[in-house]
């Protein structure tokens, strides 16, 4: 058997936490080792740097600082989860991962794709996700669901036109690559969008087995 690298990618409410965790039962009851985690965060480390840019303060901070500061917990979560996991044979979930730093800081910033990609290739080498699935659905579905959850943080704050330019990030990513991304209309009743993960399950399993 070999490690199978999953992330799930979408804007906010898109379901990823619960979709990740339903992936995770289906895997798990066919004996496989399932590591859960999440960008930015993962370990001790990342997860304080992940509050330091979820966190709403008065200070702005610079769109470069933000982009360092998740390669840098990304760089954490590599060494001490995400590499290790896949060495051992494990599926690891990841709810967002680099393609969330193309679609926020790329599309949503407004930052260099050229610059988030040499900073791709510094921090990950030859390493990508295996298979990424993006939730997709209307902003206004994905907003409301987020203020329904409570306190919004830095991002969920943002507005309108913010949140528009990072879904069609996630859409122009998948459009370039379908052999690695998996669309998934997010915005149906959870029953219909885990139909869909259940009939991923045999390339999962068959990828998993290599």
């Amino acid at each position: 058997m070999t490690g199978l690298f999953i992330t799930l990618e979408g804007p906010e409410g898109a379901g990823k936490s619960t979709n990740r965790e339903y992936l995770a039962e289906r895997l798990r009851a066919e004996g496989i080792e399932v590591v859960l985690t999440r960008e930015p965060g993962g370990t001790p480390l990342a997860e304080r740097i992940r509050d330091v840019l979820l966190a709403p303060v008065d200070e702005v901070m610079n769109p470069d600082t933000e982009l360092l500061l998740v390669f840098a917990a990304r760089a954490q979560h590599l060494a001490e989860v995400i590499r290790p996991a896949l060495a051992r044979g494990a599926v690891v979930l990841c709810d967002r991962f680099t393609d969330s730093t193309y679609a926020y800081q790329g599309g949503g910033r407004g930052l260099s794709l050229e610059r988030i990609a040499a900073l791709e290739a510094f921090v990950q080498g030859d390493l990508r996700p295996d298979l990424t699935l993006v939730f997709d659905l209307p902003i206004e579905i994905g907003m409301a669901r987020a203020s329904a959850r409570g306190r919004l943080d830095r991002f969920e704050l943002e507005g309108r036109v913010f949140f528009e330019a990072v879904r069609n990030a996630f859409l122009k990513r998948a459009a370039a690559d379908p052999a690695r991304y998996l669309l998934v209309d997010a915005s149906q009743p959870l029953a219909q969008v885990q139909r869909a993960l259940d009939a991923l399950m045999p390339q999962l399993l068959e990828r998993h087995r290599g």
